[in-house]
């Protein structure tokens, strides 16, 4: 995001603009009127990442307009940051400058945080790594109050951890969840406080049990766990899948079985294409879940043919998308068999084009 587009006295009047850019293409799909969740102005921002620019002696963060690659605009200020990011930004930004183990071909800086404020620091650096870095890291570590990552070509160097502990505030319970520095979490914790409840208000009338695509670290899964008998959860991430196994026991939830697979590979064994010994250690046979609820959050491409085809089966869909172009390619699909019975925007991302959405849809005739 540029920061020419930060306009937090503007906000509402960008919210509705962005919004009613969209909704006609759901109207003509028979969606009903969407609920629109705004964001935060400022500050709503959990992961942050910047390029490290070296001119002679001065370093700083920096970011490039599109198409200018060479021409590095300096960061002083990013009010869109968790406000922790932002009070530790110019206190890294120095700690770096006076040592030189530490800033010695370093070109990019990742910041992740959480509501409460955790904090975890990526280093990525063009050279190995050495002793003389992990000393001035660990202090530097220590100084600041943050766990700290170096990074370079095949190497990574952990001081105090590499991931941070979120606490997430749904309806009347809060639910903890690991994120680990490698894995998707959402940016806008507050935003993602208000999708959490609207996906079990989707819920709450739904009945059976829930297979979920892309579940990531379990960011749906355990808000979800209380809607349904049972939840069958599937991601292709090993780091995403290790944080939500142990994000379920973290919070004592035990309807919800983690199968290590792709949506497509899980769409082939549903479909009795081919089948994955990956599944034999489910509490029960794949066959006897009761499947009658699809939740999918996928990349920004959508779903593949194969998948869309497979939630065309479902008696319900819950479909949360960060690309309305996309979702409405696919919803163009879905609708052939099924209702829209509930739509959602979701402003993630302020101040930017793009835009999260949340859809429910229902089988035709049930």
């Amino acid at each position: 995001m540029p920061l020419s587009a930060y306009q937090p006295e503007c906000y509402e009047d960008l919210l509705v603009r962005k919004t009613s850019a969209h909704r006609p293409a759901f109207e003509a799909l028979g969606a009903p009127e969407p609920e629109i969740v705004g964001s935060p102005h400022e500050g709503f921002r959990l992961r942050v990442e910047f390029r490290l620019w070296h001119e002679g002696e001065r370093m700083f963060y920096a970011m490039f307009r599109p198409g200018a690659p060479k021409q590095p605009i300096p960061i002083e200020r990013f009010p869109i940051a968790a406000p922790a990011i932002q009070r530790l930004m110019p206190k890294l930004l120095a700690a770096l400058h006076t040592e030189q183990s530490l800033r010695q071909k370093l070109f990019q800086v990742e910041f992740l945080s959480t509501l409460a404020g955790d904090m975890l620091v990526t280093l990525i650096y063009h050279r190995a790594l050495d002793e003389a870095w992990t000393h001035a890291a660990t202090a530097l570590a220590t100084d600041l109050e943050i766990k700290l990552v170096g990074r370079s070509r095949k190497q990574k160097l952990i001081i105090g951890g590499d991931w941070v502990q979120e606490t997430l505030q749904v309806n009347d319970r809060s639910y903890q969840f690991k994120q680990p520095e490698q894995a998707f979490s959402q940016p806008n914790g507050k935003v993602n406080e208000k999708m959490l409840a609207w996906a079990m208000a989707a819920s709450r009338e739904l009945h059976g049990d829930l297979l979920e695509l892309y579940c990531g670290i379990g960011n749906f899964t355990l808000p979800l766990s209380g809607c349904y008998d049972r939840i069958l959860a599937t991601e292709v991430s090993k780091v995403a899948t290790r944080a939500a196994n142990e994000n379920l026991a973290e919070n004592g939830i035990g309807n919800v079985a983690l199968a290590r697979l792709s949506a497509e590979e899980m769409t082939q064994a549903l479909t009795g294409v081919r089948p994955f010994r990956r599944l034999a250690s489910l509490p029960v046979p794949l066959e006897d879940y009761r499947l009658d609820t699809l939740l999918v959050d996928p990349p920004r491409a959508g779903l593949d043919s194969a998948t869309l085809e497979l939630a065309c089966g479902f008696t319900n869909v819950i479909y949360i998308s960060c690309n309305p172009t996309t979702l409405l390619e696919n919803l163009g699909r879905l609708t052939r068999t099924h209702s829209i019975d509930r739509l959602a925007f979701f402003d993630q991302f302020p101040y930017t084009p793009h835009l999260e959405s949340g859809v429910l849809l229902r089988r035709r005739g049930t």
